[in-house]
């Protein structure tokens, strides 16, 4: 575990797509963006904030990272509750896919 709040927990993900690749979840359960309730907003920033966090965590603030939040089946999302991605390390691309 990277770090740990109330309602998120952020840590490096097993299937890196990049030399940073770090994934932070709430703690409540909802599948993706799409149901997150009505009054989901605080926790919604929280999420954002953590990946910052991260970013600054594993030293990817200063030269740039990429904030992912996949929804559904044609985002490619795998895993049935909501996450975010924080990528960096190197040099991104633009397309992703």
């Amino acid at each position: 575990v990277l770090f740990e709040t109330d309602r998120v927990v952020a840590f490096e993900d097993i299937r890196p797509q990049a030399p940073v690749h770090v994934l932070v979840i709430p703690k409540v359960h909802f599948a993706s963006l799409e149901e997150a309730p009505e009054g989901s907003e605080g926790l919604l920033g929280e999420l954002l904030v953590a990946a910052r966090r991260g970013a600054r965590a594993k030293g990817v603030a200063e030269t740039g990272f990429r904030v992912v939040l996949n929804t559904g089946p044609d985002s490619g999302q795998e895993v049935p509750h909501i996450h975010v991605h924080v990528i960096g390390g190197r040099r991104l691309r633009w397309p992703p896919g």
